[in-house]
């Protein structure tokens, strides 16, 4: 791709870069003076305990902005009652920066089932309730409280994923643009470095906040469309209408690997031929908040219009009116190089929790001290992750030799390193330096998935290179394992043989999990995941590698009922293939409507989002009831006897009351033991912790726990 950005560590360093980089970030006055400055420049609120590791959010952004010189303070899991947790670091230079944390505050407090969770992840000794619900938002009106001419900054996940107006799970209706509850000043969405960076350096050159307007990855409020834009109805791109049926979805732009044959790329996407001058200086009009939180139809072709601008290379700006005012989303930031990305991760973090918590335990941090990120982005594209919504499917990465410095800095400094790299990964494990073959494909391309319904003929798929930075690696003098815990792309992983062979041989533990999401086509075609073919053919891989090696390692499938197109059939039969296969899940995930997903827009509307989207069009299949999503629940926990009571209810009403007896041709048996509890016995307490995943990341320190049936 084309990068016209300027370089985050070109810019001139301002002037309190004489102070030279803190220890640890400040989190109070006393700090402060121990460093010898009499204020912060930018102050960062967040909803995480302050760990400075580059596997969370508010050190990333606050070394990064202390390499260009600015004085940066923490103000960590702010009491939220009153304003005057907000005032303990004065008041800042040029802005405060606000996020909710690594996990968006909502699905950090509650299940899927709506459910208040027991603890968090992200906080000292996993201690629940130390950040409010919304948290971006009541934190902006606290900074506003506490100083109120300072602008206010929003951002991280649950700002981004809130950028337009989108459906809310937990309150069940439309909401606004987040920047406008936060009442906020602009919002950065994305992976936050490039746009963090240049609004630093231009509020201190003098600039006003509200002039900062066109930074790529932003959203902020405008008057009216400005001077030299044209401005294009979102209608006009994706009518709502009758479904025609197509192979690919978004059915009405090409695949990827139809190359621009002219200098207008508007002609190869089937939108009205314009210019790229001037696609440059068109910005698509949305349907107005007042419609959209009414009309789901509505909502759901704005989701597919918003879906189809978030390539950086062809994306154009979108405007969407919320009563009065109008909100501006700039199209996505360009991804760092990999020398900005090397420059980011080698910055002197200390890798520890701030001295503040003593000896406190942080569970986030246990699971990711020894772990490496090696990159960022997805070009899985799956409808119901906010991995490719927030970081964007281009993939960037680090450079091998920067990775291999970080598992050296882990080996000599960690107090407590046993010789263990936990994982080498990131949002997945196997797409380090994969790509598009073309830029001039990849940058204007449209199809939201590399991989669906196919892997693209045009993407690299050869995972060499890591299987060189994994011997490389294992070769360093102290280091004794290095596992490969994040999720696996399975379907990427064949199409390397000797990748899958080095993975089996060096780098699983015994057990190894991936995401088949279902075995049925239904809802694999909404997840826009591969089918089991691609699973048995890595398993025949798996089993053979690990036999060669000498090793008896399984592999962890990870499910998700009640997902959007899912039928009642669709969760026995995956049932029945856990029985066939012998597995037993010891915990379950259900979907989850995050805001601004695909997914979410299918749960929302009704309608497949992956087609175009019309009242005429039948509705999909949506396990909404609270009912329904425990039965589909119960099917992935068939061996529990405190589900058998609802699973022969449902068994029955499904007509397969054959699969009620005591014979291994059956599902569950006919008895019920006498200490099972019934799920929907509501005096019986709810001991399980519940599991789900959101943006790649985990709510419990371990992954579920699957076991082999004798």
């Amino acid at each position: 791709m084309n990068h016209n950005a300027a370089n985050i560590f070109g810019y001139k360093k301002y002037w309190a870069q004489r102070f030279g980089p803190a220890p640890e970030l400040p989190m109070s006055m006393q700090q402060m003076q121990q460093l010898g400055w009499d204020a912060c420049d930018i102050i960062l609120v967040t909803g995480d305990a302050y760990v400075d590791h580059p596997s969370f959010g508010m050190a990333v952004i606050g070394r990064v902005l202390e390499a260009q010189g600015f004085r940066v303070g923490i103000i960590s899991q702010p009491d939220w009652h009153s304003a005057e947790d907000f005032k303990k670091l004065g008041q800042p230079k040029l802005f405060f920066g606000v996020t909710g944390g690594n996990m968006d505050s909502m699905v950090n407090r509650y299940t899927s089932d709506k459910k208040i969770r027991s603890n968090d992840a992200y906080t000292a000794d996993g201690s629940a309730g130390r950040r409010p619900d919304r948290a971006v938002n009541v934190y902006s009106h606290r900074c506003r409280e506490a100083f109120k001419n300072v602008p206010i900054i929003i951002g991280g996940i649950e700002a981004s994923l809130r950028r337009i107006a989108h459906y809310d799970y937990w309150s069940d209706k439309v909401r606004k643009s987040i920047i406008l509850d936060a009442k906020a000043d602009l919002l950065v969405y994305g992976n936050g470095e490039r746009q963090i960076v240049e609004i630093a350096h231009r509020l201190a050159k003098g600039e006003n906040i509200h002039d900062l307007k066109g930074i790529r990855g932003t959203v902020h409020f405008v008057k009216q469309v400005p001077l030299g834009w044209m401005e294009k109805d979102s209608t006009d791109i994706d009518k709502p209408g009758a479904v025609i049926v197509h192979q690919s979805p978004y059915q009405e732009q090409p695949a990827c690997e139809d190359k621009p044959k002219t200098s207008g790329d508007e002609k190869v996407i089937q939108f009205k031929p314009i210019a790229n001058k001037q696609r440059a200086q068109t910005v698509i009009r949305l349907p107005d908040y007042e419609a959209v939180k009414d009309d789901p139809i509505l909502y759901a072709h704005a989701s597919r219009v918003m879906h189809g601008e978030t390539n950086p290379g062809n994306a154009r700006a979108l405007i969407q009116r919320h009563g009065s005012r109008e909100v501006w989303i700039n199209p996505p930031p360009l991804p760092l190089t990999t020398p900005e990305m090397d420059g980011v991760f080698d910055l002197p973090y200390s890798r520890l929790p701030h001295t503040h918590y003593g000896k406190s335990n942080i569970p986030a941090f246990e699971m990711i001290q020894h772990s490496v990120l090696i990159m960022r982005g997805c070009f899985g594209g799956c409808s119901f992750c906010s991995i490719t919504e927030h970081e964007g499917r281009i993939i960037q990465n680090r450079s091998e030799d920067s990775i291999i410095r970080e598992i050296e800095a882990i080996r000599d400094t960690s107090p407590n390193f046993t010789g263990h790299i936990s994982d080498l990964g990131g949002p997945t494990a196997n797409m380090w330096r994969l790509a598009c073959k073309d830029p001039e494909i990849e940058a204007s391309c449209r199809k939201p998935s590399c991989v669906y319904p196919g892997i693209c003929q045009n993407l690299n798929t050869d995972q060499t290179p890591l299987v060189k930075l994994y011997r490389r690696a294992r070769k360093l003098p102290g280091i004794k394992k290095i596992f490969i815990a994040s999720g696996l792309r399975y379907d990427l992983a064949v199409e390397t043989p000797e990748y899958v062979k080095e993975l089996v041989t060096h780098h699983v533990g015994g057990y190894l999990k991936i995401a088949p999401e279902h075995t049925e086509q239904g809802p694999l075609s909404k997840m826009m995941k591969p089918g089991m073919g691609s699973y048995d053919r890595f398993k025949q891989m798996f089993d053979k590698f690990s036999k060669e090696a000498g090793k008896e390692q399984y592999l962890i499938p990870y499910f998700i009922a009640a997902h959007p197109g899912t039928e009642d059939k669709d969760m026995l039969n995956l049932a029945l293939w856990l029985k066939r296969n012998g597995f037993r899940a010891d915990q379950v995930q259900a979907f989850l409507p995050s805001p601004m997903s695909i997914a979410t827009a299918m749960y929302h509307s009704g309608k497949d989002t992956l087609h175009k989207v019309g009242r005429n069009v039948p509705d999909m299949p949506i396990p909404r009831s609270v009912k329904q999503r425990r039965i589909h629940k119960a099917f992935l926990r068939y061996h529990d006897p405190k589900n058998w009571p609802l699973l022969r209810e449902a068994l029955k009403d499904m007509g397969r009351a054959d699969l009620i007896g005591n014979g291994k041709q059956h599902l569950i048996p006919s008895y019920q033991p006498k200490m099972a509890e019934n799920p929907l016995d509501k005096s019986q307490p709810n001991k399980r912790p519940f599991t789900t995943k959101y943006n790649g990341i985990k709510t419990k320190s371990s992954p579920p726990k699957l076991r082999r049936s004798k």
